[in-house]
């Protein structure tokens, strides 16, 4: 896909790219320079442990997208890269 940048240096991130990665308005996201290359991915999601009946649980502060097969396979596609 292709893309340019804005007068004010703003890159527009494809729609149908957004919604396969999840993408929302106000999301927060990690940028760096790489070997040339300009990386940009969503920023991790802060979790915290609640202790519950039966141990500990990682809770985010934010909603998160429903945990899908769909979902979980493409995270293990994308981890084995």
């Amino acid at each position: 896909m292709r893309t340019s940048l804005d007068a004010a240096g703003r890159v527009v991130i494809p729609k149908e790219m957004r919604d396969r990665l999840g993408l929302r308005r106000g999301r927060a996201l990690d940028i760096r320079e790489r070997d040339g290359r300009i990386e940009i991915e969503p920023a991790a999601t802060a979790m915290s442990l609640v202790r519950r009946a039966g141990g500990a649980v990682a809770v985010s502060g934010e909603k998160l997208p429903a945990l899908t097969d769909e979902l979980v396979r493409d995270t293990l596609e994308h981890t084995r890269r």
